[in-house]
C-alpha cells in the first residue's frame, strides 16, 4: 500500500523550524556580526604574501607559511579574502553559517542514529553560549568548518555501514581526509564511530574494519600536530615541562570544567585563569578520582543501558587533544578555552538531551514544549550577552581582564590597542603590570619600549628592548623594533646594526628590510637603500610605503625615469598618500616638468597635512616657471608655518 503523501503545512513544518533556529542564531550572535578582528585573526586572514595564486602552493605544501597546517583551512580563508578582503563582517558570516551547517548535520545525524531530542540538542548546540567563542572569533573558523566535514564524515560512514555502498565509504573518507586538515581535533572520528557502533550493537570486524585506514590517518595527525605546535606556534619551554601526574590532575579537572560550563555557562571568559598545579596538593585529586568513580558507574551499567558509558566515552574522548597530553601553546596562559569543547560539547549536549526527552516521555508535550522555549530563549539571550564582548577589541580585552585580572597576556594586548589609539598612559600602566604578572614574556618588554621611543625616551626604551632579547634572544621582532627607535632618534648607525639582527634571525621580514632601507636612506646612502628597497618589494609587492620611498631614492639618485613608475604605484595603491604625492612632484620637478610636479604638490595638500616643505618645493618648482611672484607667497607660507612647529 503506497504511503499517505504528507500534507503541504507538515512538509513545510521542518523548514520553518530550521529558519526559526537560524533566525535566532542570528540574533543571538549580532553584535559578534557586526564585530572587527581580534587576537590573532590578523595571523589566519590571508595575509598579503600568500595572496597571489601562487600562494595557494605554499598554503598545501609549506609548512610554517600559516600558523598551523590546515591546508583546506587557510584555502578557505584565501578565498574568502577574494570576496571581501579585509572587512570583517564577511568572516563573521561565513562562521555563523558554517555554525549552523555544522548543526544541521549534527541533527540529521541524531536523527538517524534515533537519538531521543534531537532537534532540542541540536538547538541547544546552536545557541549555547560555550560555542561563541568559536563563532565570533574568526580564527576558529577550524572549529566550526571541521565540524561540517566531522559531520557530513560521520553521516557518510552510518549510511556506508547500512547499505555497504562504496560510493558512501568514499564520500565518508574524503570528508574525513578534509576534516583532519581544517582541525586535526577530529581525528577522533574512528574512535567516536566504534563507540557508535558498539552503542547500537553493531560492532563487529566487518563494520571496524573499514575504519583502520581512517585510525592510520588519526595516527599521522597525532604525530604532525605536536610538532607543527612546537615548531612553528612555539609549544615548548618552562611553561609545558608538566610532569605525568600534573598532566592527569589538569585533565581531571579539566573534564569536569567542561561538563560544569555545559550544564550552567556563567563566567564564561576567553582566557581562563591559570592552574596552579600541584602534585602535593591532595585536593587536586579529587577531579580525577570523581571522574574515574564516574567512569566506572557508568561502565557497571553497560549491560543495562550502553548510552552512558557510550556518552562519557565520546565526550572525554573527543576532548582528549585539549586535556593536557598533548602539549599546545594556549597552555602558556590557561590549561582551558572554550573553543577547546566546541566539538566535543555536541555530544554531551546530544546525550544530555536525550536523558532529559526519556526522562519527561510521559510529561504533556504542552508543558515540554513551554520548558524547552524557556531554555532556548535564555541560553539565546545568554549568547547575545557573550557575543556582544567580541564587538569591539578594546571591549574584549577589558572583558578578560574583569574576570581574569592577571592574565598578563590581556594586559600587554590591551597596551597594544590602547597605543594605537594614542593612549600612552594607560599603555604605559598595562606593560608594566604584564612585566609584574609574567617577568619572562618578552613581548611586553618590547611593547613597553615602543612607547617610551614614541615619547621620546630612546635609552629607556633601548633597556626594555635589551630585557626582551635577554628574555628571548631569538627576539627578531625586539631586534626590528630597537632598530625604529634608533632610526627615529637619529642614531642611523645603530637603527641598521639592529635591522640587519632582525633580518639575520628572520631573513623574510618585509618590515625589516623596509626600515633598513629607510635607516641607510637617512644616513644618506642612498646606494645601499635601495636594493634593502627592492628586496622588501619582492616580499611585500603591494607595499605603497614601499613603492614610495624607493622611488624618492631613486629620484635623489638622478634615476627619474626609474623613480616615476614606483610613485605612481604607492599614489595608486593607496590614492591619499600625502607623501608620495609630494614624492611625485619632487621626481617631476627632477625631470624638469614643472607644471605637472605643481600639480603633484597641490594633490599632496589637498590630501594630506599643510607642510612646510611641499609649500618649499612648490615655491622652487614655480621660480623655475618664473612665476615668483607666486614663487615669493609660497616661501612665505612655508616660513610661516615653520615657525609654527
Amino acid at each position: 500500500m503506497a504511503e499517505a503523501p504528507q500534507s503541504p503545512a507538515r512538509a513545510a513544518a521542518p523548514a520553518a523550524v530550521a529558519l526559526l533556529v537560524c533566525a535566532a542564531a542570528v540574533a543571538a550572535y549580532w553584535p559578534a556580526l557586526v564585530g572587527g578582528f581580534i587576537w590573532d585573526d590578523d595571523g589566519h586572514v590571508t595575509r598579503a604574501s600568500l595572496q597571489p595564486l601562487h600562494g595557494l602552493w605554499s598554503i598545501w605544501f609549506q609548512p610554517g607559511a600559516t600558523q598551523q597546517y590546515y591546508p583546506v583551512l587557510h584555502t578557505l580563508f584565501w578565498f574568502e579574502h577574494r570576496l571581501w578582503g579585509d572587512s570583517a563582517a564577511g568572516y563573521h558570516v561565513a562562521n555563523l553559517v558554517l555554525h549552523l551547517g555544522g548543526c544541521l548535520l549534527f541533527y540529521r545525524l541524531l536523527r538517524r542514529l534515533a537519538v531521543p531530542g534531537a532537534l532540542f540538542a541540536a538547538t541547544v548546540f546552536a545557541l549555547h553560549p560555550v560555542c561563541v567563542e568559536s563563532v565570533a572569533w574568526i580564527s576558529e573558523q577550524k572549529n566550526t568548518l571541521s565540524l561540517v566535514f566531522y559531520m557530513a564524515s560521520a553521516l557518510a560512514f552510518l549510511r556506508f555501514d547500512e547499505g555497504r555502498r562504496i560510493r558512501d565509504y568514499g564520500s565518508a573518507t574524503a570528508f574525513f581526509i578534509l576534516a583532519l586538515l581544517s582541525k586535526s581535533v577530529t581525528a577522533s572520528l574512528p574512535a567516536a564511530l566504534i563507540v557508535i557502533l558498539w552503542w547500537r550493537r553493531r560492532l563487529s570486524w566487518r563494520s571496524a574494519a573499514p575504519l583502520v585506514p581512517w585510525l592510520v590517518l588519526s595516527a599521522a595527525a597525532a604525530i604532525i600536530t605536536p610538532w607543527v605546535e612546537r615548531t612553528f606556534v612555539g609549544a615548548y619551554g618552562a611553561a609545558f615541562e608538566l610532569s605525568a601526574v600534573q598532566r592527569v590532575l589538569i585533565a581531571g579537572r579539566a573534564v569536569w570544567f567542561y561538563l560544569g560550563k555545559i550544564l550552567w555557562p556563567a563566567d564564561l571568559v576567553f582566557i581562563y585563569p591559570r592552574w596552579n598545579v600541584d602534585a602535593l596538593a591532595a585536593w587536586q585529586y579529587v577531579f580525577p578520582l570523581t571522574a574515574l568513580a564516574g567512569l566506572a558507574v557508568v561502565w557497571s551499567l553497560r549491560n543495562r543501558t550502553r548510552g552512558p558509558l557510550a556518552a562519557c566515552l565520546l565526550f572525554v574522548g573527543t576532548l582528549f587533544p585539549a586535556l593536557g597530553f598533548v602539549n599546545v601553546y594556549p597552555f602558556v596562559f590557561s590549561y582551558v578555552a572554550d573553543h577547546f569543547q566546541y566539538l566535543a560539547a555536541a555530544g554531551a549536549i546530544a546525550a544530555l538531551s536525550a536523558a532529559l526527552a526519556t526522562a519527561l516521555g510521559r510529561v504533556p508535550t504542552v508543558q515540554v514544549r513551554l520548558g524547552a522555549a524557556i531554555v532556548l530563549a535564555v541560553l539565546s539571550v545568554l549568547t547575545w550577552r557573550q557575543s556582544s564582548k567580541y564587538r569591539d577589541i578594546e571591549v574584549f580585552y577589558r572583558t578578560i581582564l574583569a574576570r581574569n585580572p592577571d592574565c598578563w597576556l590581556a594586559h600587554d594586548n590591551l597596551g597594544v590597542v590602547l597605543v594605537q589609539k594614542g593612549k600612552f598612559d594607560e599603555a604605559e600602566g598595562h606593560y608594566k603590570e604584564a612585566i609584574r604578572l609574567n617577568p619572562t614574556y618578552p613581548e611586553a618588554y618590547s611593547n613597553y619600549g615602543n612607547v617610551l621611543a614614541r615619547t621620546g625616551h630612546w635609552l629607556e626604551a633601548a633597556d626594555e628592548y635589551a630585557l626582551a632579547l635577554k628574555a628571548r634572544p631569538a627576539f627578531s621582532a625586539a631586534e626590528y623594533n630597537w632598530g625604529n627607535a634608533m632610526n627615529d632618534a637619529g642614531m642611523y648607525g645603530e637603527a641598521e646594526r639592529h635591522f640587519r639582527n632582525a633580518l639575520k634571525l628572520q631573513p623574510d621580514y618585509a618590515d625589516a628590510r623596509y626600515s633598513l632601507g629607510n635607516a641607510l636612506a637617512n644616513s644618506g646612502n642612498l646606494r645601499g637603500a635601495i636594493p634593502e628597497y627592492e628586496a622588501a618589494l619582492l616580499l611585500r609587492p603591494d607595499s605603497p610605503e614601499c613603492h614610495a620611498n624607493l622611488g624618492l631614492a631613486l629620484a635623489e639618485s638622478g634615476r627619474i625615469a626609474e623613480a616615476l613608475p614606483h610613485i605612481t604605484e604607492a599614489i595608486r595603491l593607496r590614492p591619499g598618500y600625502a607623501e608620495a604625492h609630494a614624492y611625485l612632484g619632487f621626481a617631476l620637478s627632477g625631470a624638469g616638468r614643472y607644471d605637472e610636479a605643481l600639480a603633484a604638490y597641490a594633490d599632496a595638500l589637498r590630501v594630506g597635512p599643510n607642510s612646510p616643505e611641499i609649500h618649499y618645493q612648490m615655491a622652487a618648482a614655480l621660480q623655475k616657471l618664473g612665476r615668483t611672484s607666486e614663487a615669493a607667497d609660497q616661501f612665505a607660507e612655508a616660513r610661516r608655518l615653520g615657525e609654527r612647529r
